[in-house]
């Protein structure tokens, strides 16, 4: 994918097809499905058909829908943010592209706001099956990008037009386009494992057990997932191969097999295992082989997750009666409490893909979303929530939030603190993970 860049002349737009074999190539998901929305033309050409009291009906069903948007566009902030969010205009969109840019910008760290206010401002139109897009610096008066893109669904322009926005304004690559596994509830506590775009659109089962399942991880850079399930009767772990289908036990030992976690590079697994007695921490090789048993205490621990260099696994255990975040070398050796200062209770830890941060659940009557240096110190409690991942960007966090007796997806822009639910399905969804 190629970027325009300008400065005082205007570009000679560039048109990107979504559907180009050099596109797809670069997807992390080659089976994404396209999507569609009734258009408001056919409401209004069907509306002159209907009764009075189809009338009705309509209208009110188009205010559900315009309800159910505005709610979509909401962004909360919570606590003092740590950079400030960059003022943007939008402008020449309707419908999906609009709501879409709007979105994946707000949760970027961009606040939409009026051209005269703006510092940058992206014009552009949907039509004619593609989304067209021209961002200037109203401040520095620069032309810096020029592009239409065509192919696939409009919902996929306009995020790809949002990832170039954020690329050529923030110098990093835009996470629009990404996507999640995570865990969909269903009655009598089972579930099925879920795949989505990372807004929570276009979610579509990966299981259909009907099980009890748990604790989705991504193999990094591979369309394949390893999760627990209780499909056999037992917890064990699975290995899923999305490309071709192919699912597999991985770890199958008496008793707890949960809470995989895959290194960087795809090597090695991290796991829980109470095959020794206790849960303890273990790593063994991609392919089974090589099983190694890190811990040996009468303590459960959880919640195992690498350090982008492969070095190091944080995991939660207890130390001196202490709920504690616990590092040890994915190789073994003496584990260390990493130190949470201000939190109490901490577990799930997710280090950040580029090694600064770790970001964890606390619970201090509620649970938290909390953020501490990777080398530990004083840890910062941002949001109420559980079950944090990282986006490949470190800098947007997808986690689990309760509302109203049901769990939801929420993302989370931790530098400006700002927080977006995703699309939602009946029932509850928990335990996000972030491909990368």
């Amino acid at each position: 994918m190629h970027l325009f860049s300008f400065s005082h002349r205007s570009p000679e737009a560039e048109t990107l097809n979504l559907n180009s074999p050099r596109f797809h190539r670069a997807r992390s998901d080659p089976h994404r499905a396209a999507s569609s929305n009734r258009s408001y033309a056919q409401l209004a050409a069907t509306f002159h058909r209907l009764t009075f009291l189809s009338v009705v009906a309509i209208a009110a069903l188009i205010a559900l829908r315009n309800i159910s948007a505005a709610e979509d566009e909401r962004i909360s902030v919570y606590g003092t943010a740590k950079v400030r969010v960059i003022p943007i205009s939008l402008s020449g969109y309707s419908g999906e592209a609009a709501s879409v840019l709007r979105f994946d910008l707000e949760i970027a760290g961009f606040d939409i706001t009026d051209p005269d206010k703006a510092q940058y401002l992206l014009s552009g139109k949907n039509d004619g099956g593609q989304v067209e897009g021209r961002l200037q610096d109203r401040l520095n008066k620069a032309n810096l990008l020029a592009k239409a893109y065509t192919g696939d669904t409009t919902r996929s322009q306009a995020h790809a037009l949002a990832d170039d926005v954020v690329m050529t304004i923030l110098r990093v690559p835009g996470i629009a386009r990404s996507r999640i596994a995570f865990r969909q509830d269903r009655a009598g506590g089972t579930g099925e494992i879920y795949l989505a775009d990372y807004d929570g659109q276009n979610a579509k089962p990966v299981t259909q057990d009907n099980a009890i399942v748990a604790a989705p991880t991504w193999v990094p850079t591979h369309w394949h997932l390893f999760y627990t399930s209780y499909k056999s009767g037992y917890p064990w772990i699975y290995s899923h191969n999305l490309t071709t289908g192919e699912r597999r036990p991985f770890a199958r030992f008496p008793g707890l097999n949960s809470s995989a976690a895959i290194s960087p590079d795809g090597n090695r697994v991290a796991m829980i295992l109470s095959k020794s007695g206790s849960p303890d921490l273990w790593v063994c090789n991609i392919d089974g082989t090589g099983l190694t048993q890190l811990t040996k205490t009468p303590e459960d621990e959880s919640s195992p997750c690498w350090s982008p260099n492969g070095k190091t696994i944080c995991f939660a255990s207890k130390i001196n009666e202490r709920r504690s975040l616990v590092l040890i070398p994915s190789t073994g050796g003496a584990a260390t409490r990493l130190r949470t200062d201000g939190i109490s209770n901490p577990s799930e830890p997710d280090w950040s893909p580029d090694g600064n941060t770790i970001v964890f659940t606390s619970q201090m009557g509620n649970f938290n979303i909390c953020t501490v240096p990777a080398a530990g110190g004083v840890a910062e409690p941002i949001v109420a929530g559980e079950d944090p991942s990282w986006a490949p960007n470190s800098r947007t966090v997808i986690f689990t939030k309760r509302v109203g007796g049901k769990r939801i997806l929420s993302l989370l822009d931790v530098p400006t603190k700002r927080v977006k639910d995703t699309a939602q399905i009946s029932g509850s969804r928990s335990q996000p993970s972030w491909a990368k």
